[in-house]
C-alpha cells in the first residue's frame, strides 16, 4: 500500500498589481508541471506527494490513492476556483505503460483576472523569485526511421478494414530529436504556448506539448469533451485554406472518421450523465499547423463521477484507438509496432472536489530520462475505408511539426 502524506495546504490569492507575470515565466529549468491555454491555467513544482501507477486501467488505483491524499490534507482555500486548492497533475499511459499523478509543492493559477498560489507540504509560503534565463537549443537534429514501418502498417490496416475486421484503428509513429545540450522544457512550452493558444500547454514528468483535443472538463458536475478527428495540412495560403477547410467540412472519409469519435465519446458520458447535448454537425478548427473537424459534446454529470471516473469510462476514445475499441486495440499492439508510453493518454489535472480539465498528450514529446538531449515526437492517424498510405504520412508529418518547430533554435 502507498503511504499518503500528511499534507497542509494554504492558499495565497494575489490581486492583479501584484501579477507575477506570464505563468510559464515562473516555471523552473527542471520539474516544471504545466497546464495553461491562453495565458490562464496553472503551473506548478517541486513533489509534495507522487505514485507511479504501472500497467493499464490505473484509474481505480489512481481515485483510491487521490481519495486518501484529500482525506489527510488540512486545505484552506480561499480562492475557490477551478485550480486552487489541492490539486494534481496527472498523465496516464495510452495501453501498457506507467502513469503518474504529482502534487506539486507550489502551484500557481490565473483565472478570469485572479492569480493564486498554493503551497503543499509544510505550508510556508513562497516567494516567485526570478528564474535563471531560458536556454534556448543551439541545434535540432531530428532522426526518422519510423516512415516505411508506418505506411507498411497503414496499408495493412486498410485491408483489415476492407475486410471487415473493424472500422477504423489509429496508427501512431514517433521520430527522435536530438540537441546539443539537455533540453529545457521551457523554451518549448514557450513555445508552443505562442504558436498554440487555442491549445492546452502542458508538462507532465517529462511529457510536453500542447493538445487541441479536451477529453473531459468537469466542473461543478457540468462536463464537456472536445473531439478532434479528421485532419488536413495547412498550405500556408490563406485563400486556398479556406477552400481546403470547406472542402474538409465535407469530406466522407473525415466525416466518417470524426463520426467514430463522437459517438464513443458520447456513449461513455451517457453512463454517468444527463441532457448531454451533440452539435448536428462539427466545426473547422484551425491551428497554426493542421486543420480539424470538432465537435463539443456537453452534459451533466447525475451519478456523482469524479473526472478520474469519467476518464475510466471515456479512455481510451475512438479518437486515438478506433472502433470497436477492444478490436482496434488489439490491431494497434499487433501492426503499429510502437511503445506509446503516455502518448494518445489522458493529461491534465484533478482537484480536491473531483473536478479537473483531462486533454489527449497530443503534439507532446517526451524527454529521454536517461539522456534528457534527446526526445521522442509523436503522432498518429485515423485509418478507415479510404485512407492512403501516403497521405497518411503525410499527415503525420504536419502533426509532427508542432513539436518540431517548438524544439527549434531561434531564428
Amino acid at each position: 500500500m502507498t503511504t499518503v502524506p500528511e499534507l497542509a495546504v494554504r492558499q495565497v490569492r494575489t490581486v492583479a498589481v501584484d501579477d507575477p507575470g506570464p505563468l510559464l515565466g515562473l516555471l523552473p529549468e527542471a520539474g516544471a508541471l504545466a497546464w495553461v491555454r491562453g495565458g490562464d491555467g496553472i503551473v506548478g513544482w517541486g513533489e509534495a506527494a507522487r505514485i507511479e501507477l504501472p500497467g493499464p486501467a490505473p484509474f481505480a488505483d489512481a481515485a483510491a490513492w487521490w481519495s486518501a491524499v484529500v482525506a489527510a490534507a488540512e486545505v484552506d482555500d480561499d480562492v475557490r476556483l477551478p485550480g486552487s486548492g489541492l490539486v494534481a497533475f496527472g498523465s496516464f499511459a495510452f495501453d501498457r505503460g506507467t502513469s503518474v499523478l504529482v502534487v506539486p509543492e507550489v502551484v500557481v493559477g490565473r483565472s478570469g483576472g485572479t492569480t493564486w498560489v498554493t503551497t503543499a507540504g509544510d505550508g510556508r509560503p513562497v516567494e516567485l523569485t526570478a528564474r535563471p534565463p531560458v536556454r534556448a537549443p543551439r541545434r535540432l537534429d531530428v532522426v526518422d526511421t519510423t516512415a516505411p514501418a508506418f505506411t507498411d502498417a497503414v496499408a495493412e490496416a486498410v485491408a483489415r478494414i476492407q475486410a471487415g475486421q473493424l472500422a477504423k484503428v489509429v496508427l501512431a509513429r514517433d521520430v527522435e530529436a536530438r540537441l546539443d545540450a539537455p533540453v529545457d522544457v521551457r523554451w518549448p512550452l514557450q513555445q508552443l504556448a505562442r504558436q498554440y493558444p487555442a491549445c492546452w500547454t502542458f508538462s507532465v514528468d517529462g511529457l510536453l506539448g500542447a493538445t487541441p483535443e479536451m477529453l473531459v472538463s468537469l466542473r461543478g458536475g457540468e462536463v464537456s469533451s472536445r473531439v478532434l478527428a479528421g485532419t488536413l495540412e495547412r498550405s500556408g495560403d490563406a485563400t486556398k485554406d479556406q477552400r481546403r477547410s470547406l472542402a474538409l467540412g465535407r469530406s466522407i472519409k473525415d466525416l466518417e472518421e470524426h463520426g467514430y469519435g463522437v459517438r464513443s465519446v458520447v456513449e461513455a458520458l451517457g453512463a454517468h450523465c444527463v441532457d448531454v447535448d451533440v452539435p448536428s454537425s462539427p466545426f473547422v478548427l484551425d491551428l497554426a499547423n493542421v486543420m480539424h473537424l470538432a465537435t463539443d459534446v456537453t452534459g451533466t454529470v447525475a451519478d456523482g463521477a469524479s473526472s478520474l471516473d469519467l476518464l475510466a469510462s471515456l479512455h481510451p476514445s475512438a479518437a486515438v484507438c478506433g472502433a470497436p475499441t477492444s478490436t482496434a486495440r488489439g490491431v494497434i499492439r499487433e501492426i503499429e509496432n510502437l511503445d506509446r508510453g503516455r502518448y494518445a493518454g489522458p493529461v491534465g489535472w484533478l482537484d480536491a472536489r473531483g473536478d479537473g480539465e483531462w486533454g489527449i498528450a497530443l503534439r507532446c514529446a517526451q524527454v529521454d530520462p536517461d539522456d534528457p538531449a534527446r526526445l521522442r515526437l509523436f503522432a498518429g492517424c485515423g485509418i478507415v475505408d479510404g485512407s492512403r498510405p501516403a497521405g497518411e504520412l503525410a499527415e503525420s508529418g504536419a502533426k509532427l511539426l508542432a513539436m518540431r518547430s517548438a524544439l527549434a533554435p531561434p531564428a
